[in-house]
């Protein structure tokens, strides 16, 4: 069907003045029945119409030709009915599809004349309900009123998305066959996705209910505290059993989850470097309105506006008599606050910044931010949510999951914490708000008056943060400001063994060490683009929605795209050129130095920033002539030898605990402007 599709629209292209009669004649045949069920018309229409913005056709024949055959196809099959009743159902090939038949009528019985209208827009039943209006007796006057009306709207809804598509395809050039085809695989792969989804729950929702059974089946044979727990927990009698089961999976996941950071804390795992990663990052974005704004989310969390909406909760369920549930608060917030103090004293890791603050709070693991605010907000709402009816129980989840998570984010956008203390923080605080609900759900759960506790505590928010904002602001803005870390030393000293302070290898966001970084440079990026461009290199070709493209583009050389920027400890390259690769593959690779700043600058009567980089050979292909990838070579000293060449003051030096294999020597590359 594609290739016919394909074969016509070719045909039609070259002979124009055909295309307006094929146009009235498809939309004609799509309103014939059985006709439109095999003629693909609604394709080809909205193929041809792509051809309009290169001049191959005009707009406003296309439109009224597609206009005036809908209308006459509908008008014929009107006729038929009209003329020949139910007889015409008898004869062949309707007579082999009464489905559809059966279909239509039932559309038809159920819109009334409106369905004439309706049925222009639905696959299937379109090209029969205007042959049941005639049958069933639609005045003819009738009819046509609500066929020329759906003709009026159904020619430009086919029409105009069809010119929109072909001035984006013109407007993509080469690329735009390869978009299509890619467009079409992520759709095709969102709705296998989505089958295999409802596949899955359709039969996890049976396994679930058969490990509950068999749980509950062990628990019941035994006399002990915990099995007499796990079997009130999953009495099939109880509402709330598969909540509860659910919340038993969520347990598991989060303490997963903590465990998981706190091993990777305590071992230095890459979660760590990635710690690293992502807080330069952050730090890198940072504006004194983006500080101005998380500062006032962090002032939220802290402890004095905790203490006040715990102790109006407090009051409040005193007040209500709601004795049970006052403890349960008690204990789930004040709990969550002394665990977190205790972990943090047992493994004194640091902060990011260890001036922000003394004593225990100088600890970072698990942020107490993020611990504390998660069970005060997720407890609340969930005592809330109870009473209240379902559209605004999701209103409350959602406000307090977007507090928690705004709360949680400012601590790492103002370095407070490391990415791992503010994880470990959420995750230590939804397990011990989790196992908290399984014990308090064990009985009938108290009234409280949700709406106007959900009032109390707003206000309580907004009166003690607004007077923690007020109180604290100017303090924090000073306390929480960016702070500069860059390091002064001697270029003597940097030249000497000061260059193997900086990292060996380039590190991801992932924390995953990647490239070795084979080049340091002491100077201004002036004066080393200077000595680059004398030496045949050149800075690539930057980022625009154009030039993105041509990673789309299978005609393309490697000189013709962008390079793709790449992280290192959080920062991106701050100067990325290219030169041809002297390889037999030229034309399909190039050479890529990418130079990132450091938090060291050399100095010998003039202070200038000390930068570091990579250079590799990198080689596209192109996979189905689809799309353009790009591939590094394995091979890091050549690229090393071809950018020594454009220095000659530079120094090959070795690191002393890096040993030499086929990718790499250990060698690094020294250099800096003549004035140092």
């Amino acid at each position: 069907m594609a290739s016919l599709v394909s074969s016509v629209i070719d045909w039609l292209s070259a002979h124009s003045h055909i295309a307006y009669l094929a146009v009235f004649l498809l939309a004609l045949s799509e309103s014939i029945p059985m006709i439109g069920v095999i003629v693909p018309g609604t394709a080809v229409i909205l193929a041809l119409s792509a051809l309009v913005p290169r001049g191959v056709l005009v707009l406003w024949p296309l439109l009224a030709a597609a206009t005036s055959g809908a209308i006459v196809g509908d008008g014929v099959s009107f006729w038929l009915g009209h003329r020949y009743h139910r007889e015409i159902l008898g004869r062949w090939p309707l007579n082999r599809h009464p489905e559809l038949i059966e279909r239509s009528e039932a559309f038809f019985k159920r819109h009334g004349d409106k369905s004439v209208f309706i049925a222009r827009f639905a696959p299937g039943v379109r090209a029969f309900v205007p042959l049941l209006a005639g049958m069933l007796g639609m005045s003819v006057r009738r009819f046509y009123a609500v066929n020329i009306a759906s003709a009026l709207v159904w020619a430009p809804s086919h029409i105009f998305p069809g010119v929109l598509v072909g001035a984006t395809f013109g407007a993509l050039g080469a690329a735009a066959k390869p978009l299509a085809i890619l467009l079409l695989m992520v759709l095709a792969f969102g709705w296998v996705t989505w089958r295999l989804g409802r596949w899955t729950l359709r039969r996890a929702v049976p396994l679930l209910d058969g490990g509950i059974a068999e749980m509950r089946s062990w628990a019941e044979t035994r006399n002990t505290w915990l099995s007499r727990s796990i079997a009130s927990l999953l009495d099939p009698e109880r509402s709330e059993a598969r909540v509860l089961s659910l919340m038993l999976v969520l347990l598991g996941a989060a303490a997963w989850v903590f465990f998981g950071v706190l091993e990777d804390v305590i071992s230095g795992d890459p979660l760590v470097l990635a710690d690293s990663a992502i807080f330069n990052a952050l730090q890198e974005v940072r504006t004194p309105a983006g500080d101005a704004v998380m500062i006032g989310i962090t002032e939220l969390g802290d402890t004095r506006v905790v203490v006040a909406v715990t102790a109006i909760v407090l009051l409040w369920l005193v007040w209500k008599r709601a004795w049970r549930t006052a403890i349960f608060w008690l204990v789930a917030v004040a709990g969550a606050s002394a665990l977190n103090t205790i972990i943090k004293v047992t493994l004194h890791r640091a902060r990011p910044d260890e001036l922000l603050y003394s004593g225990w709070s100088a600890y970072s693991f698990p942020s107490g931010h993020s611990t504390t605010n998660m069970v005060l907000y997720g407890f609340l709402a969930f005592l809330i949510a109870r009473e209240l009816r379902p559209a605004l129980q999701v209103s409350v989840a959602v406000g307090a999951a977007v507090l928690i998570f705004l709360i949680a984010f400012s601590r790492l956008y103002l370095g407070a914490h490391w990415f791992s203390d503010v994880v470990g923080g959420a995750a230590f605080g939804s397990a011990w708000l989790i196992l908290l609900g399984l014990f308090y759900l064990r009985r009938p759960v108290e009234r409280i008056g949700s709406p106007s506790l959900l009032v109390a505590t707003s206000v309580a928010l907004l009166l003690a943060g607004g007077g923690n904002i007020y109180r604290s602001h100017a303090t924090d803005v000073e306390r929480y400001a960016a702070r500069s870390t860059t390091q002064i030393t001697a270029v003597a000293d940097w030249w000497a063994t000061g260059w193997q302070t900086l990292p060996e290898r380039r590190i991801d966001l992932t924390g995953e060490a990647e490239e070795p970084l084979t080049f340091q440079w002491a100077g201004s990026l002036q004066d080393l683009e200077d000595i680059l461009q004398q030496d045949g290199w050149g800075p690539s070709i930057g980022w625009t929605p154009a030039t993105a493209l041509e990673w789309l583009t299978a005609s393309t050389d490697a000189a013709g795209v962008p390079v793709v920027p790449l992280f290192a400890s959080g920062r991106l390259p701050y100067l990325t050129f290219v030169r041809s690769a002297d390889t037999t593959a030229a034309a399909n690779s190039h050479l890529v130095l990418r130079l990132w700043v450091t938090d060291l600058a050399v100095t010998n009567g003039q202070t200038v920033p000390l930068w570091m980089g990579s250079v590799m050979e990198e080689r596209i292909y192109r996979p189905l002539s689809l799309i353009t990838l790009v591939s590094t070579q394995p091979d890091f000293n050549a690229p090393r030898q071809a950018l020594a060449q454009s220095f000659e003051g530079g120094s090959l030096v070795s690191r002393a605990d890096e040993q030499p294999n086929a990718e790499w020597d250990g060698r690094v590359l020294l250099a800096h402007q003549k004035s140092q």
